[in-house]
C-alpha cells in the first residue's frame, strides 16, 4: 500500500493480475546461470569484435580476431557448404539464447495468501505426501497412488472387494477439504479412481 492509498482510503488500486498469474510469475525459476554464460561469452564476443573494428577504422589491426579472413570466408561460403561442426555451433549457441531468455518451468504449488505482496509454494512432492497421508485415513484404504498433473489431480485408491463408492466419495472429500485448507492455486479438478483387489 502507498502513502497515498493510506492517507486517502477510498483509492484502491485495482489488481492487474489475477493471483495465479502472479504466484506462477513470481515462483518461476530464472535460469541464472545459462544467462551468465550466454552474457559473458556474447561480451567477450562482441568486445573483441568491436576492438578489432576500431582498430581498424585507425589503419591497424589488432590480429585478435581475423576479420579480413572471416569477411572473405563468409562471402566465398553458401548455406549449403557448411560444415557440421560450424551448423552444431550455431544451433548450440542459438539453444543457449534461448534457454537463458525463456524462463524455466515452476517447481512450487503455489498457494493462496491474503497479502497480494507475498506469494508462497509448496514443492509438488510436498503437496503430494500431504494427500497420501490424508487419503490414507479413510477407512477400508490400502494402498493409494497420487499423481500431480498439469491442471488435475489424480487419486487412485486401491482396496479390497467389499469395498464401495461411498468410501472414495469419504476420501474425496478428505482430499478437497486439504486443497481448500491449503489455498493452493491452479491445482485444477480433483480425479478419484478405484481399484478393488481381486478383480
Amino acid at each position: 500500500m502507498t502513502t497515498l492509498q493510506q492517507l486517502l482510503p477510498g483509492t484502491a488500486v485495482a489488481p492487474r493480475d489475477s493471483p495465479l498469474r502472479r504466484s506462477r510469475r513470481v515462483l518461476r525459476p530464472a535460469r541464472t546461470p545459462a544467462a551468465v554464460i550466454v552474457a559473458a561469452l556474447l561480451t567477450a564476443g562482441f568486445g573483441l569484435v568491436a576492438a578489432e573494428i576500431v582498430a581498424g577504422l585507425w589503419s591497424r589491426s589488432l590480429g585478435v580476431v581475423p576479420v579480413d579472413d572471416a569477411v572473405a570466408l563468409a562471402s566465398a561460403t553458401s548455406w549449403h557448404e557448411l560444415s557440421p561442426s560450424a551448423l552444431g555451433v550455431a544451433l548450440a549457441g542459438a539453444g543457449l539464447i534461448l534457454l537463458a531468455v525463456l524462463p524455466g518451468r515452476c517447481r512450487l504449488v503455489p498457494v493462496e495468501t491474503t497479502d497480494p505482496l507475498i506469494v508462497i509454494g509448496v514443492t509438488r512432492s510436498g503437496l503430494r505426501r500431504t494427500l497420501l497421508a490424508v487419503a490414507r485415513q479413510a477407512e477400508g484404504v490400502e494402498r493409494v497412488r497420487v499423481r500431480l498433473r498439469r491442471r488435475r489431480i489424480e487419486v487412485t485408491v486401491m482396496t479390497g472387494p467389499e469395498s464401495s463408492g461411498a468410501m472414495l466419495r469419504q476420501v474425496g472429500t478428505a482430499v478437497g477439504d486439504r486443497l481448500a485448507g491449503l489455498g493452493t492455486l491452479g491445482t485444477g479438478e480433483v480425479v478419484m479412481r478405484l481399484r478393488r483387489k481381486g478383480l
